[in-house]
């Protein structure tokens, strides 16, 4: 887990990802789609690239085991 730009550029896609969701959810708005247009070849890449980051974030679970067995 070494590599810092790859943490920040995942964690960074996740939150965007989250508040288009938010966007979707509470207003009924797809931020990615306007800009992009719904589901052209760069909203897909979007999309996946979000999905590729949460499932990366998932092994952020094993560092916040790290750090309690630290204190």
């Amino acid at each position: 887990m070494g590599n810092k730009f790859l943490q920040y550029f995942a964690l960074t896609v996740a939150v965007i990802g989250a508040v288009n969701w938010g966007l979707i959810g509470f207003f009924n708005f797809n931020l990615v789609a306007m800009i992009f247009g719904s589901m052209s070849w760069i909203s897909r890449i979007i999309y996946g690239l979000v999905g590729l980051c949460g499932l990366y974030l998932l092994t952020f679970y094993g560092l916040v085991n790290d750090e309690r067995q630290e204190i």
